[in-house]
């Protein structure tokens, strides 16, 4: 983690192919890739958007040092021409994205990387890399942040997080998509968002007796007393020991700010049941009762819906491993390659599997929203030079099923282009927010997904439609392969 160059952080292939390139192709010869993916993670209807500002660090720092080039010479596979001329390497193309946060759909590029095709080649794994882990995190704790219904979600998945890296940078992207905070103070210290934590059963295993434990931490932290009551035993000694530190706290005028207890074992919605009205009857209703022990989105949600008195929940192993879907499979393909009149000739990757037939060009997306609920109605990947407009109707079709088609009449719909800038001519002209301003728009963003799409288990799937004009390229693309 304290390696700021990342060079080499890359498959051996994309340097093999550089020098390839390097030795028989045009090096300046332009390029376009397309970083998207193709299905939702965790049976979702939607994902997040995260990890540009690590991208963006990573493709500032783009640079081989002269320990990376004696590694590289150290292989014997690449010529000394080609190592001469990584030593002044640097990045110098465009690069958009979607914004982090932002609610995205399959095969609509996230990031779009337009540069000499040796530059564009290198940067393919990092990107990868860095996009694929924190949009899981980021769309997994979305997930679980909507099954609680506006509870707080706190992530603390460090400890059984796969290492350093994804500990830390995987709670930033926990934070993006709605926790209020995280364990992770080394997170907390690098981004400014909160960190939060209570203490372990072995706090209340050290001292002689549980009660003396409990008023030990509340004389500590009386303005975060949350004290963990399931050691012994939860409703016999946890809940009338808690209990009876916070009625001696509020006899000796200590404000009872912040306090309550925590569960971590047994049956969490009869216990929290159980608790809450131990804690009211004793005349404290206002004592959070927060939860944990390897929750997930659907877990929580069959709590909610049992009437589990919960209204914290801390998420550790399911979310900072998205474990039931560990990976977000977003892949890198070439759009374009730019012709000698300067405008782009499409590329396209074929398959026998429909959905990993890649869509040509240099292209843009428009979100669609119905103007009346600021709900999205679709998404239209087209080219870059297309332009639509609010004051003419709009025809949405499916390019998998092009006859299922919807127009959407002139003043009922409002665009939004959805892609920024980030790089020109290798420059970052882009200046990434804070993480909490990302959390407080990643909220704003998944406020426009209709119910269905947000449901945890068969979700209605947004389209994501293609204009007229790049249907029709993509098809006769399609036609000519065929033919040859």
């Amino acid at each position: 983690m304290d390696r700021q160059n990342l060079t080499l952080m890359t498959d051996l292939y994309e340097l093999t192919m550089m020098q390839g390139y390097f030795k028989n192709k045009d090096q300046n010869e332009t390029v376009i890739f397309d970083a998207f993916y193709r299905t939702n993670p965790c049976g979702g209807g939607f994902a997040i958007s995260a990890g540009l500002e690590q991208v963006i660090k990573y493709i500032k720092e783009l640079r081989f040092d002269a320990e990376d080039i004696d590694y590289l010479a150290s292989l014997g596979i690449f010529q000394q021409d080609f190592l001469e001329y990584l030593r002044d390497f640097h990045f110098s193309g465009d690069i958009w994205a979607i914004p982090e946060g932002t609610v995205m759909f399959p095969r609509e590029p996230i990031i779009k990387v337009i540069a000499p095709i040796m530059e564009a080649q290198l940067v393919e794994t990092a990107i990868l890399n860095i996009i694929n882990h924190q949009s899981l995190i980021a769309t997994k704790a979305a997930r679980v942040c909507y099954a609680a219904k506006g509870d707080g979600i706190m992530e603390f998945g460090l400890r059984r997080a796969q290492g350093p890296d994804a500990g830390t940078y995987g709670a930033r992207a926990a934070m993006i998509g709605g926790c209020i905070g995280t364990s992770n103070v080394l997170c907390g210290q690098l981004f400014d968002v909160p960190v939060k934590g209570t203490h372990a059963h072995s706090w209340i295993m050290s001292f002689p007796d549980e009660y003396t434990a409990f008023k030990t931490y509340a004389n500590m932290y009386p303005g975060a007393c949350i004290l963990l009551v399931d050691t012994y035993d939860t409703l016999k000694s946890g809940v009338p020991n808690a209990i009876r530190v916070f009625t001696e706290m509020r006899e000796a005028g200590i404000p009872l700010t912040f306090y309550g207890i925590r569960l971590d074992s047994g049956d969490l919605a009869y216990l929290s049941k159980k608790a809450r009205k131990m804690l009211d009857e004793a005349g404290f209703p206002d004592a959070v009762i927060s939860a944990s022990n390897d929750l997930d989105e659907y877990l929580i949600d069959s709590l909610k819906a049992q009437g589990a008195a919960i209204t914290s929940w801390g998420v550790g192993t399911n979310l900072i491993t998205s474990k039931d879907n560990p990976s977000f499979g977003g892949v890198y393909k070439l759009a374009a390659i730019m012709g000698p009149d300067g405008k782009f000739i499409p590329k396209i990757k074929l398959s026998e599997n429909t959905e990993k037939v890649t869509n040509p060009g240099n292209k843009k997306i428009y979100r669609v929203y119905d103007k009346e609920s600021g709900k999205i109605k679709a998404d239209l990947i087209c080219l870059v030079e297309e332009e639509f407009t609010e004051d003419k109707d709009l025809m949405l079709f499916d390019p998998a099923e092009p006859w299922k088609k919807t127009r959407c009449k002139a003043g009922s719909y409002t665009l939004r282009p959805l892609m920024v800038q980030v790089f020109d001519k290798g420059q970052c002209v882009y200046d990434s927010p804070k993480v909490m301003d990302i959390r407080a728009y990643c909220i704003e963003e998944q406020a426009t997904l209709w119910e269905e799409t947000r449901r945890l288990v068969n979700p209605q799937a947004v389209y994501v439609d293609l204009s007229p004009t790049l249907y029709d390229i993509k098809i006769d693309l399609l036609e000519k392969m065929s033919e040859s």
